[in-house]
């Protein structure tokens, strides 16, 4: 398994991150199961979040992680300060109560990387900034970033930082994925396009990718005949991004691998760190996803998957 190394971080981070949002406390011979052959290829990085299944992913890991002695080994990645109800918020107060909570929930007494689950535009970043900065230095969280970030506000979070002698954001968490985003997912999520692409090479802060495979647009289960999956209809069916699909075919077939491999491996070979957010259900799929993480592509498959050259 290739590792990045994230500033403020002891331990490298596996490129391949296992997600948790379908971790709760009635699955925990299955929880257990995946995150064992998640230890078997080299991963050492759980995704969770404040709000996934109403606080039993967090709860569910803390369990794991208590029962197995786990713990020093595991980066813990977390997230907090999601929208209710009520609306954003992207505040101090909200950032330490939700905190507070997944560490409870973890039974840690601190979070290798912490993310903002959402942006507040209207909020001045110094404020969030200044707020991080404050859990770092109480020992709660060893690195900090933001997923649903643009790459906009990331800039003008690090120029604060730099200005003010504070630590910044040391990674970034939204979608990047072969398939382009028709528009978002789910309200307030960001896909790294072309420019956002250009920022993180340039700046080479770590990126890492959730739905980085697409949500399956890659697994051969769909068409453009095939609507039945409305979301994946919306989000992903796009002339552009069946064109995509064929072609990551094609060099899949050159390869001996499979298009969802193909996929993967577009995220994880782009000229910046990378890492990606998984979800596999089983050996086979755990298995897969390493098979992927595993494969070189060049600038010139990476341009050509990408529909930027007709040929490699």
């Amino acid at each position: 398994m290739k590792h990045i190394q994230i500033k403020g971080l002891d331990k490298p981070v596996s490129q391949l991150i296992m997600g948790s949002d379908f971790f709760r406390l009635d699955n925990p011979e299955e929880v257990s199961s995946i995150l064992e052959h998640y230890l078997s290829i080299g991963g050492n990085t759980i995704d969770t979040a404040f709000i996934y299944c109403g606080g039993e992913s967090e709860q569910a890991i803390g369990k794991w992680l208590d029962e197995n002695g786990n713990r020093e080994v595991m980066n813990i990645f977390t997230k907090g300060a999601h929208h209710d109800a009520n609306g954003p918020r992207v505040n101090r107060e909200a950032i330490h109560s939700d905190l507070l909570t997944s560490l409870e929930r973890l039974r840690t007494e601190y979070v290798d990387l912490y993310a903002l689950h959402r942006d507040d535009p209207s909020v001045p970043v110094g404020a969030i900034v200044e707020a991080l900065n404050e859990q770092v230095e109480a020992g709660r969280i060893r690195t900090f970033g933001a997923s649903n970030w643009t790459h906009q506000r990331l800039q003008e979070a690090a120029d604060y930082a730099e200005r003010n002698g504070l630590i910044g954001f040391s990674f970034s968490s939204p979608n990047l994925s072969l398939a382009k985003a028709n528009e978002p997912f789910w309200p307030g999520c960001v896909s790294a396009d072309s420019d956002a692409l250009e920022w993180y090479a340039a700046t080479q802060l770590p990126l890492l990718s959730w739905s980085a495979q697409a949500r399956g647009f890659f697994s051969g289960r769909f068409t453009p005949e095939n609507r039945e999956n409305a979301d994946l209809v919306r989000v992903f069916y796009s002339d552009a991004n069946w064109t995509r699909l064929r072609r990551a075919e094609q060099l899949a077939q050159e390869k001996g691998v499979s298009a969802i491999q193909i996929a993967l491996a577009y995220v994880l070979n782009q000229p910046f760190p990378t890492g990606a957010l998984i979800g596999p259900r089983s050996e086979a799929e755990m298995k897969s996803c390493y098979v992927g993480a595993q494969l070189k592509l060049t600038a010139g498959e990476l341009a050509w998957l990408d529909l930027a050259e007709a040929t490699v």
